[in-house]
């Protein structure tokens, strides 16, 4: 059975790590990243199912963000972004950036699997 593509861009040890854990712990294959750079044409090469992005370095971020939904190959795909919790600003701005939900690490931790669920819908 093949299994789903996650792509997880962190800087960040802790979350990051844990989130590809656990994506692998419900059956996913998951491709980490860290260079920002990479994100959009990596997205594009590998046609993953979805895509978390931690916003540590929000500016390259939402930029790559922008990139995604704005090719017609790659608009399509669900963004997850995450933020500490102490930064709700950075949610904000991810979303204007053209994320299907911005969450904070313990929203992330603790509802994975109904984001999951939320972030795939059909509608």
């Amino acid at each position: 059975m093949l299994q789903p593509l996650a792509i997880v861009f962190y800087e960040r040890l802790m979350p990051g790590s844990q989130l590809v854990n656990r994506l692998q712990d419900l059956h996913y294959r998951v491709l980490a990243l860290s260079n920002p750079a990479l994100l959009a044409v990596t997205v594009r090469r590998e046609s993953p199912l979805l895509l978390f992005v931690d916003l540590d370095a929000p500016g390259e971020i939402c930029e790559a963000i922008e990139k995604i939904k704005a090719d017609d190959n790659t608009q399509h795909l669900p963004i997850i972004a995450f933020a500490p919790d102490n930064k709700a600003e950075l949610l904000a701005i991810a979303q204007k950036s053209g994320a299907n939900l911005a969450v904070s690490e313990t929203a992330l931790s603790g509802h994975l699997e109904q984001l999951l669920e939320q972030a795939l819908r059909l509608d």
